[in-house]
């Protein structure tokens, strides 16, 4: 339930009225408006936790260039457009989050970020309440951060013991808008909605990106994959929010059955449906006390305990209308160890 917002990437244009980028930013030129300003205010009036994604190098600024060719010794980037940029997002637009990123060419005493995170924990507005990634100097992922990324795109084959997020994009070879794009170079619906569940599964959040155009425009083929996730989530967001990894993260003879939960509740999502109609589950231990819903559907689903362990779950025989076609259901363990 966060939105995190590009308010500058790598060219160094910015979406809001930088005092430091004179005539580069979304104010002087292009729209004439406070883009990170208006969609904070509107994220906020719908309960939304709201990030800034923030470049902190700029491929073609003069001062920067120069910085890298003294070997970083130099700071004069850092000082005069870098950090004055970081406070004043934080000052002016109190984000929840910041989703730091262009750091891979120079150590974290160049970019001065131990001393930032230290005011921004400490003394700035957002202190009890910011969140940040790992991005903030050359070898800081997967290191350092209030949660890893670790890499575009990272996926942990075992769950992590820090909290973290897997950033991807529907558009399989770029993080921007491109107009050349072809539906196969796109993320499918059932594609999104493994990632998610895997990532969930292993404990991490999920950020996916898509690429307005350049009138801030979300084309229909990502607003039709946005809206799909959507409805998957009201059927099963209860499997997915503020859920935590269960002791077994996937069934070992398959990777389409995943789990999560919350508090006693155990959820099992399956990605293809079986085609006896009947659910094995071989992790969860079921006790006289287990019963077994389906998220979506009302009353209990039979169940019994399976010969070598675990549970057989016999699915709802349903007309196809009754429900609806989707990439994964969940069906809710209670009652089980």
């Amino acid at each position: 339930r966060y939105v995190v917002l590009t308010a500058k990437h790598h060219e160094g244009f910015t979406n809001w009225g930088s005092p430091v980028s004179w005539n580069w930013n979304s104010l002087d030129t292009g729209p004439h408006r406070d883009l990170v300003g208006e969609l904070g205010q509107a994220l906020r009036e719908s309960n939304i936790h709201y990030g800034l994604y923030h470049s902190l190098l700029e491929w073609f600024h003069p001062l920067y260039l120069a910085d890298k060719e003294s070997g970083f010794k130099t700071q004069n980037f850092v000082f005069k457009k870098t950090m004055p940029e970081l406070y004043d997002l934080v000052l002016k637009y109190k984000p929840d989050l910041i989703w730091s990123d262009g750091d891979w060419e120079a150590p974290d005493s160049y970019w001065n970020s131990t001393s930032f995170l230290a005011w921004l924990y400490n003394d700035s507005p957002v202190k009890d309440t910011v969140v940040v990634n790992d991005r903030w100097g050359r070898n800081c992922s997967c290191h350092h951060g209030g949660y890893y990324n670790c890499a575009d795109k990272y996926r942990p084959g075992t769950l992590p013991a820090h909290k973290w997020e897997m950033c991807s994009s529907i558009d399989k070879l770029s993080w921007g808008y491109r107009s050349s794009m072809n539906l196969s170079e796109l993320m499918d619906v059932e594609s999104i909605i493994e990632e998610l569940v895997q990532t969930v599964s292993f404990g991490g959040n999920y950020l996916l990106n898509v690429g307005p155009t350049k009138e801030g425009v979300i084309v229909p083929i990502f607003q039709e994959r946005l809206l799909a996730l959507g409805r998957w989530l009201d059927t099963n967001g209860e499997a997915i929010y503020e859920s935590k990894p269960w002791r077994v993260q996937m069934e070992n003879r398959t990777d389409r059955v995943w789990y999560t939960s919350k508090g006693p509740a155990v959820y099992a999502i399956f990605l293809i449906w079986p085609q006896d109609n009947v659910l094995e589950l071989s992790s969860p231990l079921p006790s006289q006390a287990t019963q077994v819903t389906m998220l979506g559907l009302a009353g209990t689903l039979k169940w019994q305990e399976s010969p070598g362990g675990g549970l057989l779950v016999t699915l709802p025989c349903v007309l196809p209308s009754a429900l609806p076609p989707q990439p994964g259901w969940t069906v809710k363990l209670e009652g089980v160890k």
